[in-house]
């Protein structure tokens, strides 16, 4: 087999294994961004950890559907780029879609998560979604709601009676 092919089916190995391991992948269409927009875009990501990757659209249908992915394939149109994140599930959606309302050059196509083939509204939905720390906190103050609220009964009947005593 020729040197090509072989660098082929590794850059396709390579592919399939992203797909496989991350969390969250997301595809967008980068056209009519210009180098200082893509590099900001870039720098946003990489320091969120996401891997953004551009890749020939027959390189990455071919990891798709070695992934059994095959629906993303419809998304594999045009100049395609791939946002792969391993370890915040809605990072790679937010980041891309707060980028593509102040751009609107950059389209969100499709992507995958969890495994799943996500449709661009399902990415929005995500994107939607607080961070980490933002659900850690939205629960935490949904479980001290009850005790706030035992609390400030307690207090309420202690003044009361104090109030009935004096």
């Amino acid at each position: 087999m020729s040197a090509n092919i072989e660098a082929k089916k590794k850059l396709v190995d390579e592919i399939t294994e992203k797909f496989r391991e991350s969390e969250t992948s997301v595809v967008v269409d980068y056209r009519g961004l210009n180098v200082a927009e893509v590099t900001e875009l870039r720098k946003q990501l990489r320091e969120a950890g996401i891997d953004f990757k551009v890749y020939k659209n027959t390189m990455t249908r071919r990891a798709a559907e070695a992934a059994e992915l095959n629906d993303l394939s419809d998304t594999l149109v045009g100049p395609t780029a791939v946002a792969f994140s391993n370890e915040d599930v809605v990072a790679p959606a937010r980041i891309l879609n707060n980028f593509a309302k102040d751009h609107e050059a950059l389209e969100i196509k499709g992507g995958v998560i969890q495994g799943k083939v996500a449709s661009m509204d399902q990415l929005k939905e995500l994107a939607d979604l607080p961070n980490y720390e933002g659900m850690v906190s939205m629960l935490l103050s949904v479980l001290q709601a009850p005790m706030r609220n035992f609390a400030y009964a307690a207090k309420a009947i202690a003044d009361q009676k104090e109030e009935e005593g004096a």
